[in-house]
């Protein structure tokens, strides 16, 4: 069992199994009723900050690369380009099951609920 503080999640950068950076971990979406941390929320594109969107990855998509200190996800930049994301100010509801149901289907991820 692997075990991580929210605090030390938060700035992780994210790459591709090609090696490409996909951005980097700004926070974590928790289902208070399971009690299971359910998405990371990764930015990604834009330069300095300025442009970049948000995108909800489910964590079961992500996987640890203890060596490199970094999270991998098996998608390329085109497919993470085409996820629904959305930008700081506007955040999707996260307790609509049927965006749930969206973001896991893109990931081809179960969903944590089940």
């Amino acid at each position: 069992m692997s075990m991580l503080s929210a605090g030390t999640m938060n700035g992780t950068s994210i790459h591709n199994l090609k090696g490409e950076s996909l951005g980097d971990i700004k926070d974590l979406m928790i289902d208070l009723n399971s009690g299971r941390v359910a998405y990371a929320v990764v930015e990604f594109g834009g330069l300095m900050g300025l442009g970049s969107k948000l995108f909800a990855v489910p964590l079961k998509a992500l996987r640890q690369d203890a060596a490199n200190k970094c999270f991998v996800l098996n998608a390329d930049k085109d497919s993470l380009e085409k996820a629904a994301g959305f930008d700081k100010d506007h955040w999707p509801d996260f307790a609509d099951r049927s965006w749930q149901e969206a973001v896991h289907k893109h990931y081809d991820t179960s969903p944590y609920w089940m």
